[in-house]
């Protein structure tokens, strides 16, 4: 039996009750050739268009993106209507400009911005992948820096002091060549997260929420839609606003999907000989709520989403398109399940796939398959013929489509060459010109489908919304499976020094951290570090708690040496961790069925990606060096020298043209690589939410079992935060700790960086029951908000939501819970705010024992996206072991900590964690990331009598 039978299997056990419809009552369009929703329906209904050849003419943009009427570059974004500080502006990133503008439009679209917003669950999920300009600018500031600094040192190579001074004039002539596009501010590094565009969205329209960033290659939009679908009939939010878009920031996405081979111009959506696409600009945003609430609130609704499944085709290997015509089968009958219609009722369906022949047989075959009736009445199309391939927006780009189809009751055309049928014999066929829609005696209904390049497989359907009396109230949110625990039944971890949980657990109840002076092969000191410095180019800071990445892969899996050093550190590291998965007693791959999820938090522009970006920024700026006038008086042979000797000493750059790439340097890859290696038919997504990354991860998988959606799932986090680019970039704006972090101490100054990953087997508690998994722990409660107020100070209200939310979800009381895994930043503002928001929450009650506070931050430094997973790993390991685990770096308990009013204790010693008579042992976690996001995790031991 393949996985796919199994998953379709075991949902249609689970014997979900009817599925929530969806309404989509916001719309905006930003795309080369449409700038708004009618234009973009115009668009979409012209007959004139032959073809949508978006490569860059003679003349475009000198970073390798396309020129108007072929790109976005035209568009002007004024920040100022939007009340963002001049200081934070100059950091913005162009897509975070453009997607404030595509929110904006949608919610005046579906009119949301003339009347008040009731922003409390109100969600904001972006979708992006690449890296971001600002991203790349920031890179390339270190590393320029850096060439400058071998030049002068391949003059002091020389042995000639007249040559060593001849390249240290030609060093600065090179940076001051290279300044425009060394610019920067101390607000960079906020600025720069893809983490930051929901964040500022929710700031600037007051919406109260979650919020994160999503990445899934092309499947990000599918993705995006999938949890937002999900939080909405569960009944964790009320609406939702999803933007996705996609820019050519460089030449870095289009050159690696070109070296597999995937591109093409003007090629056919369906029928190009050789298929293939096109990379294009475009962001589209909708807004969507429950179908009753929007009929309830007298919302203009486009149409309304019945049905939504996505899948996981799981393959090792490099990543490409599943042409399993099986398993987009079965993911579209899961969609029609789920959306409880007949497929055969569907007059069009809109694809989004890569358009070779062997992908666009596989989706024919598993449509034929699913349309059993007549198929003569089926409209085929694909919004690539009007916009080529846009990447992470696709799946929205045919989704606002495909609605606007439905709101006018018109069938829109596809461009055919000469006619051309899709495929002999399948019935489908395109439409030469736009055309009524009839009814046919049912609601008009469509669907869009499509794939990633990471295997993954969605299916959307579609409805017409028939206008009924408005109900006299707003019905309460449907919840399916309500605050039902979920299982840990697998752990893994790499820290430094320390791989695996036991050793984690070893080096907490030693009570000695892991941060020291990092080594050279991180930090260059004479070029990056100066202790007085708060500069741009430099860090005052030079410790940290790096690891060491794995030389070689986990054993079994079959990756040859060349593609394993291809891959991001990161990747590495979490392929590993996601080995200890299966071979610490839990259940082996094999034995996971049905469908699931890999929710990884991270960065969504990983270092390698950045490094590939730099290098060709790098050959420029080398091919500059012989022609700068500091060298002129030196002859032909000896500039030439000078330019050698420098490449030489910066290093050979890595190749970004290489077929396997893209694999190497994608986000989402790291949940893919898991998926394909160890051949388990999980949706592979890379989740950003700044340093609340891992919990925001873990809030999508907590959300899919709850949904059904998932039957199984990987959630956690990984970065390796100890680089130049992360320390100079913190210590511009002040961030990290002179010496080292200590949450809580009247002395702390910051944070210190620090590597890390940890990632955790979670299940439904029923099914891990049933399975006779080992539990480790059961999550009860997650909460999740947005402070909607500062980027960069924390907000002791928001915070206090998130708690309250989790206690909701869970249904026990905050006095029950007997330990603070605290998110612990280390600075006097961030732990005086959050000790206030406990007091709001905890203190109060009929509390019987003070409650334990502690921080793994104080051990192994901040580790970014995976520091909730470190903190949900001791939580973990403290339920394990019956101990309170202690503080390192605690000295004096900072005075400006009110913890009696709780009461609460901060500890510096591992303490019995004595067992309550009529209740298990219980504990919290919290991560709060910049840009207000805030989680709040509640967890309690598993007792071995549970049935």
């Amino acid at each position: 039996m393949s996985p796919s039978t199994e998953a379709r299997r075991s949902c249609s056990a689970m014997d979900l009750p009817p599925s929530e419809p969806v309404a989509i009552v916001g719309m905006s369009a930003l795309y080369p050739r449409a700038r708004g929703v009618e234009a973009f329906w115009d668009l979409v209904t012209t007959t004139r268009l032959r073809c949508a050849c978006t490569d860059p003419p003679a003349g475009g943009d000198p970073a390798g993106r396309p020129a108007f009427p072929y790109g976005l570059l035209d568009i002007e974004v004024d920040v100022a209507r939007f009340k963002i500080p001049p200081a934070q502006s100059s950091s913005m990133t162009r897509m975070q400009k453009l997607m404030l503008e595509a929110s904006r439009q949608a919610l005046d679209d579906a009119g949301l911005t003339g009347r008040p917003v009731r922003g409390e669950r109100f969600d904001v999920i972006v979708g992006v992948c690449a890296g971001l300009d600002r991203q790349y600018r920031n890179a390339w500031r270190i590393e320029a820096l850096r060439l400058a600094h071998d030049l002068r040192r391949a003059g002091e190579d020389s042995g000639d002091p007249d040559l060593a001074r001849t390249a240290q004039a030609a060093a600065a002539e090179l940076l001051e060549l290279l300044e425009p596009r060394l610019d920067g501010s101390p607000h960079d590094r906020v600025g720069e997260m893809a983490s930051t565009i929901p964040a500022r969205i929710a700031s600037v329209f007051k919406l109260r929420g979650r919020t994160m960033a999503l990445e899934a290659a092309d499947g990000t939009s599918m993705a995006a839609l999938s949890h937002a679908v999900g939080s909405l009939r569960r009944g964790d939010s009320d609406t939702v606003l999803v933007v996705a878009g996609q820019l050519r920031e460089s030449d870095l996405l289009a050159a690696a999907l070109n070296a597999k081979g995937l591109t093409s111009a003007c090629a056919h959506p369906f029928t190009g000989p050789d298929g293939g696409f096109t990379l294009a600009e475009g962001l589209s945003a909708v807004i969507l709520k429950r179908l009753p609430d929007a009929v309830a609130e007298g919302d203009r609704i486009y149409a309304v989403i019945r049905g939504c499944a996505v899948g996981q085709d799981p393959r090792p290997g490099t990543f490409r398109y599943s042409v399993s015509a099986e398993h987009r089968r079965e993911v579209a009958e899961l969609a029609y399940q789920d959306a409880d219609v007949p497929a055969d009722t569907v007059g069009m369906v809109e694809c989004f796939g890569s358009g070779f022949h062997s992908e666009t047989e596989a989706e024919l075959t598993a449509l034929s398959g699913v349309f059993t009736g007549s198929l003569t009445t089926t409209v085929l199309g694909s919004i690539r013929d009007r916009l080529g391939h846009t990447f992470a927006n696709a799946g929205l780009a045919s989704l606002v489509k495909t609605a606007l189809a439905l709101h006018h009751g018109t069938l829109p055309p596809t461009w055919s060459p000469a006619g051309t049928p899709p495929a002999p014999g399948s019935g489908f066929r395109f439409l030469a010109g736009a055309q009524r829609w009839d009814r046919a005696g049912a609601p008009r209904r469509a669907a869009v489908s499509g794939a990633s390049l990471t295997g993954i497989l969605g299916h959307l359907v579609l409805e017409e919304h028939e206008p009924v009396p408005a109900l006299p109230a707003r019905r309460p949110p449907v919840r399916v499976r309500e605050g039902e625990p979920v299982a840990v039944i697998g752990w893994g971890a790499h820290f430094a020094g320390a791989t695996g949980p036991a050793a984690v657990w070893d080096v907490f109840r030693s009570g000695r951290d892991r941060i020291a002076p990092l080594p050279d092969r991180i930090l260059d000191r004479e070029l990056y570090f100066d202790p007085s410095a708060l500069s741009l180019t430099h860090t005052y800071t030079d410790h940290g708690s790096p690891i060491l990445v794995p030389d070689a892969p986990p054993r079994g899996l079959p990756i040859t040496p060349r593609r394993w050093t291809a891959m991001d550190a990161a990747q590495r590291v979490a392929l590993t961790v996601a080995a200890q998965l299966f071979t610490g007693g839990g259940p082996r791959p094999a034995a996971l069925h049905g469908p699931g999820l890999i929710a990884i938090g991270s960065a969504l522009s990983l270092g390698r990606e950045r490094a590939l970006n730099s290098a060709a920024e790098l050959d420029l700026a080398a091919e500059a060096i012989p022609a700068l006038d500091a060298l002129a008086h030196l002859d032909g042979e000896d500039r030439r020298w000078l330019a050698a000797r420098t490449r030489r000493r910066f290093g050979a750059p890595e190749d970004p043209d290489a077929p396997g790439a893209l694999d190497g340097w994608l986000a989402s890859g790291t949940a893919a690589l898991i998926a394909g290696e160890f051949r388990l038919a999980a949706v592979p997504v890379a989740v950003e939410a700044a340093c609340a990354s891992s919990l925001a991860a873990l809030d999508l998988a907590v959300g899919a079992l709850r949904s059904g959606t998932a039957r199984y799932a990987i959630a956690g986090g990984v970065e390796l935060a100890c680089n130049v680019r992360d320390l100079v970039l913190c210590s511009s704006l002040g961030l990290l700790s002179h010496s080292r972090i200590t949450p809580f101490d009247a002395a702390a100054d910051g944070f210190s960086p620090g590597d890390g990953c940890a990632l955790f087997l979670l299940k439904r508690h029923s099914d891990a029951l049933e399975d006779g998994d080992h539990i480790l722990g059961v999550i009860r409660g997650v909460g999740g908000t947005n402070d909607a107020h500062s980027l960069i100070a924390p907000d002791r209200g928001g915070q206090a939501r998130a708690m309250r939310q989790a206690f909701g979800d869970a249904g026990f009381s905050p006095d029950t819970v007997d330990y603070l895994e605290a998110h612990g930043t280390g600075t006097r503002v961030g732990d005086r705010v959050e000790l206030s928001a406990v007091t709001d929450v905890y203190g109060g009650g009929e509390r019987r024992r003070p409650l334990q506070v502690g921080s793994a931050k104080s051990f192994f430094g901040h580790t970014f996206a995976a520091a909730g997973a470190a903190g949900l790993l001791r939580v973990l390991l403290a339920l394990q072991a019956g101990t309170f685990p202690p503080n390192a770096n605690l000295r004096t308990i900072s005075p400006e900590l009110d913890l009696e009013k709780i009461p609460a204790f901060i500890d510096r010693r591992p303490a019995p964690w004595p067992a309550e008579p009529n209740r298990p042992r219980r504990a919290a976690l919290s991560s709060f990331g910049t840009g207000g996001i805030n989680y709040h995790v509640l967890i309690e031991e598993h007792s071995d009598g549970e049935s």
